[in-house]
């Protein structure tokens, strides 16, 4: 049998062991990440909305009773005067009812008078001993019964009386038609509005402002307000009204804003610009704001990456909870748990780890 020298078999696992030992460890891999710094919310703090102006007191006038209109004394751009006599009403009905309930209350009076004199008559006897004590009780009920009866057919007359008047129409306070919804001879039913009166003595703007900026508006606030139909000037106002609740219909939150130096150019209806400077005040310049992207959630809340330990431009990742606030147009208001100058990751939380090493692009 020939035999395989063993020296011959010793080469090739040297040379093999020789091979392996000489290749360097592989390169550790360090991802890239897109990171900022927190800073006060400064940007997009300027804003603008669109409004209409109005009377700070709009009144849709209509009557308290139904009928035909016989006297119709209103007209678009008109001034009026509070308790002048603007409309009327046929009111037949209503008259017919208040003559049934005189009727009645010529009725009931009779009854009265006469459940009164059977009263004053049976006492008499019954003083005599002529009549019982059972026949006077019973006289002194009827009366009662009848005074009753002519209480309620007099408060009967007092409400029929009141229908006649509702079939007036007279201006609420001063001001000036700025709307008219019906004509002589037509037929109104009740709580229908006939016309609009502007009464009110200061100017508004209505407007609605989406829920990303409506957590920075609060009463008092002042605003700028243009309007593109009069060339040139600028007034000033001040928001006097924010609802609680959005607006179905237009899915944005009503506000209204008064202006505190109003002119005789400015009219019901006209489209005004209104800038909210939201920047402005202490409250704006204390708001932390981070990228709604940087910000993740998990089982304890909402999260972000910090960088901290830099050595170069490689840096460690540390998981951080924090307390958000309201999502403004240039993220979340941060309530808690980071400050100023602190740096965070705003890319690429899905793959990030806590303890992770990663560089800052």
């Amino acid at each position: 049998m020939n035999r395989i020298p063993t020296a011959l078999v010793a080469i090739p696992v040297l040379v093999l062991a020789l091979s392996c030992g000489g290749e360097a460890p592989p390169e550790k891999i360090v991802r890239p990440v897109r990171a900022m710094e927190v800073s006060y919310a400064t940007g997009d703090a300027v804003r603008t909305f669109s409004g209409t102006a109005q009377t700070d007191k709009v009144i849709n006038l209509s009557f308290r009773s139904s009928g035909i209109i016989t006297q119709f004394n209103i007209k678009l751009g008109q001034r009026v005067r509070r308790g002048e006599l603007l409309a009327r009403l046929d009111n037949v009905q209503a008259r017919l009812a208040y003559e049934q309930a005189v009727s009645a209350l010529n009725s009931a009076a009779s009854q009265m008078n006469t459940a009164k004199l059977n009263l004053d008559r049976v006492r008499a006897l019954y003083e005599k001993g002529s009549a019982s004590l059972s026949d006077y009780e019973n006289a002194k009920n009827s009366y009662r019964t009848a005074q009753a009866s002519h209480e309620s057919a007099q408060r009967s007359v007092d409400i029929q009386q009141d229908q006649i008047s509702y079939g007036f129409l007279y201006a609420p306070g001063t001001g000036i038609i700025a709307a008219v919804n019906a004509e002589v001879d037509e037929n109104v039913s009740a709580g229908q509005a006939v016309a609009v009166l502007n009464a009110g003595a200061d100017m508004q703007i209505a407007l609605g402002l989406p829920e990303s900026v409506i957590n920075g508006v609060r009463q008092g606030m002042t605003v700028t307000i243009t309007f593109p139909s009069l060339q040139g000037g600028r007034h000033n106002g001040t928001i006097t009204e924010v609802s609680p609740s959005v607006d179905p219909q237009t899915a944005t939150y009503p506000v209204l804003v008064t202006l505190t130096d109003p002119s005789d150019e400015i009219r019901s209806g006209m489209t005004a610009n209104v800038t909210f400077d939201f920047g402005s005040g202490d409250a704006a310049e204390n708001m932390l704001v981070v990228p709604a992207k940087a910000v993740g959630e998990d089982a304890d809340g909402r999260f972000v990456f910090l960088l901290e330990g830099a050595s170069g431009s490689v840096v460690s990742v540390r998981k951080q909870h924090i307390q958000v606030g309201a999502l403004t147009s240039a993220g979340f208001e941060v309530l808690d748990g980071l400050e100023a100058g602190q740096v965070i990751a705003t890319a690429g939380l899905q793959t990030l780890l806590n303890g992770q090493e990663v560089r800052i692009q």
